[in-house]
This record gives structure tokens, sequence and C-alpha cells, in this order.
């Protein structure tokens, strides 16, 4: 639904010792006369490198000085242990130029950095970036109390290449089913043989795979006592203690275990799950409607609801995910069980979901394209903490996406395509491989 990095101050460095060494010396030259005095060319050329180094230099302040401001915020005046990953472009002397000047700003806030047995306080500092910024991300711990973010975004400069800018992954779409009838959701059992549920609106259908191709059983009959929405939507879970759950709006549907398999369905306001049983978070449909009410069970950390949303996928950060709504306002929502950040110049389309690339230890979040184009697409986005880097291209699809959730391991996601020619619903794989 549409809704590297040359290491620049060491090569100039060598340049300016090899031909200003005042630019190197401790204490004045005895004879000024003597330093660059070749050419006027070449004092010119002295100053601008070493004018640009000062100015390279200075654009730390003001984001140290705001990093620095938000931590004291949050610890107050105290002892702090402080400890900074660098996982941006940035060479190791840049980051702990960083280091150097965020203690002092520090300093500065009443703050003081000693080590870790000697502290109130742990910050972790991660310092990423995106496209267009440089993204810093403190993680505040402070005894046994929950971790707090602090998070502040400064401009990089033109000539900062991203080295995350030629996409490392291949999205990929294996069509498994198209019918003229609305498909909801499709979920795969790996077995001998494969089989695939195919979720509609009145029958839960079950497929089997021979000889290479998705073979059509006999249809569970799905009984409602009032009508679905216009725009109805549905998600299909499978289950380790009976096959399946089906989901639709103010409806739920439980298979028996053995077979022959039967459908028992009643009316239920029970929310839906948003992402994988291991991540253990399910939200709200509105029963008439085709979003999400925004309260969540059992909620994102001390998080009990978020905006109204259309689609939801999390990304685990060690001891806690980051989930990230498409909200029904067109903005991204981020919430990590204690902050609530809005990404409001992200338009992506109203649906995500979150799959786990085999050969990345982060999560990516697949994303539809917000344009109103005739067809939709997807690309990939990894969160460089708190802002989408892409890491895919786009893929094309052949119409608009109806639905995409998650599957049951996390690998891959389902997604419904309605072919802009044909009419036909098609259930499609997204897959991501390493790309070349």
């Amino acid at each position: 639904m549409k809704s590297s990095r040359r290491n620049a101050s060491t090569r100039d460095n060598e340049l300016i010792t090899a031909h200003c060494p005042l630019a190197t010396a401790v204490y004045n030259a005895r004879n000024p006369e003597m330093v660059c005095t070749s050419s006027r060319l070449r004092w010119a050329w002295c100053l601008l490198v070493l004018f640009s180094q000062v100015a390279i230099a200075a654009d730390w302040r003001r984001p140290e000085a705001q990093l620095a401001e938000k931590i004291s915020a949050t610890t107050g005046p105290g002892v702090v242990a402080l400890e900074v990953t660098n996982r941006s472009s940035l060479s190791p002397s840049e980051a702990d130029q960083i280091r150097r000047g965020l203690t002092a700003s520090l300093a500065d806030s009443g703050v003081r950095v000693f080590e870790p047995d000697q502290a109130a306080a742990m910050v972790h500092v991660t310092l990423s970036e995106s496209f267009q910024n440089y993204v810093w991300v403190a993680e505040i711990q402070q005894g046994n109390n929950d971790a707090s973010i602090a998070i502040i975004a400064t401009p990089r400069p033109d000539f900062a290449i991203n080295a995350q800018s030629v996409p490392p992954l291949a999205l990929h779409a294996t069509q498994l089913v198209s019918q003229p009838e609305p498909i909801l959701d499709a979920a795969i059992l790996e077995g001998n043989p494969r089989r695939m549920l195919v979720l509609g609106e009145n029958a839960v259908t079950v497929h089997e795979f021979r000889d290479g191709h998705w073979i059509p059983g006999s249809p569970l009959a799905i009984n409602h006592d009032r009508p679905l929405p216009r725009d109805a939507h549905g998600r299909i879970v499978l289950r380790n203690d009976h096959l399946f759950d089906a989901y639709l709006p103010g409806l739920i549907c439980r298979s028996t275990k053995a077979s022959p398999l039967t459908l028992n369905c009643s009316r239920s306001d029970d929310p839906w799950p948003l992402q994988t049983e291991d991540f253990g978070v399910s939200g709200f449909f509105a029963p008439a409607r085709n979003f999400f009410t925004g309260a969540l069970v059992p909620g994102v950390g001390q998080q009990k609801s978020a905006p109204a949303f259309y689609s939801a996928g999390a990304l685990p950060r060690g001891k806690y995910a980051l989930w990230i709504f498409a909200g029904v306002d067109g903005q991204l929502h981020l919430l990590d069980g204690m902050n609530h950040q809005i990404e409001g110049s992200i338009h992506w389309g109203s649906d995500i979901a979150a799959v786990h690339a085999p050969c990345r230890q982060d999560w990516q979040v697949l994303a539809t394209s917000a344009g109103s184009g005739k067809d939709d697409s997807v690309q990939a986005f990894e969160f460089a903490d708190r802002e989408p880097v892409a890491v895919s291209q786009a893929l094309q699809l052949n119409g608009d996406l109806t639905s995409l959730w998650t599957a049951r391991n996390g690998d891959s996601a389902t997604a419904v395509v309605r072919d802009s020619e044909t009419g036909n619903y098609e259930a499609v794989q997204l897959t991501l491989t390493c790309g070349q």
C-alpha cells in the first residue's frame, strides 16, 4: 500500500610537514622568513591547508557540546565511564579526537570521566552515519536502571564518502501462488512434503509442493457473522501446540493439530502478533478499519502504546529491540522501551517488515515506496543506530503491495501484490542474499 573515505588528516599532515615546518613546530620558529619562503603560492597553499585543518577540527565542537549536554542532563554532575565505538567512515584519529572533545565538553557540564570502577554511570557512545548525517548515539547505564538513549546528528561534509553507499545485499522475490481471489497472507510449512497456508477472506487453503509447483487442496472455510471491512487485512501465524492461527478484523480462527484439519472461528478482539514469537509484542487491530490502534501487549519495554500504525518491525539491539512503526500520520515512529523518536524526514510507504539476512549480523527493514506511481517497490535498509541506510537496490514489483509480514524464522518476508495488469493477487516470498 502506498501511503571509503581516505584519511585526509594524515595525508594533509604529511604535506604540511614537508612544506610548512611551522605547522608542526611546538615553539615559534626562530626565523619566520625560513618558513614557506620559496614562493607566494606555496605560502598561500600552506595557509589554506592549515586553516582547513582548523576548520575540520572545529566542526566537532558543536555536536560534542550537544551530546555532552544531553548526557549530563541524564546523569547530573558526577563521575562517568566513557566508551566510544566508531562505526562510521571517520578515521581512528578523528574518533579519538571526538572522544577527547566530548570528555572536555562533559567536564564543562560538571561530568568527569574516570575508570568504570570509580564511575556512577557507564556511557557508551557509538559514532555512526547515514547518507546525510553523522549520527552519534549515547547509551547511558546508571546502576540497575534501564538504559537511557541520547542522540544527536550533524551534517556530513560533501567530501565524506559513505562506505555503505554500495548496496551489499540483493533483494529477491519468489512468486508462490497467484489467484483472482484476494490473498491476505501466506505461510510456508517446511517438511516433506512442503506445505503452504494461504489466507483468504473466506477460507484458508492448504497447498502442497509437488513437481516444482504449489498444488491447492480443499479450503478450510472461515465463518463470518459480520462482513469484513472493504480493505480487509489478515495474518496467519504458525503455532507449536496446533498448526496455525488466522487473524482477521474482529475475528480469530484456530486450527486443530492433527489431520484432518478443521478450523474453529470466533469473534475476537485479541491482539495480533507483530513480528515473530521471539519478540513477543502484539498490537490491537481496529476491527472496522485497516490499521492498528497503537495499543501494544505487553508493550515495548515501558512503552505500552504507539501512535496508530499500519505495520511494524523490530530490530534487536543487544539488551533491547528498536521497534519501527509506519504511522497512520505518514511518519516513522521509533520506540526503544523508553524513548519515542519521530523520523519526519523519511518518506516510506505504509508497509514495513523486519528480516535477517543470514550473511549479516544486524537485522534489516524491508520498506515499500511512498510514491504514487503505477507499481510499488521494496528496498532493504539497516538502521545505523537511529537513521536508515539503504543496503539493497529497490526491487520493482508488478503491482500494488497490499500486505507484508515477517516469516516465522525471520529470514524472509511474505508479501502480497495485486498485479496491475491481470488484477490477480500474488503471494511472494522476499529474501536477502549477499550481493556482488
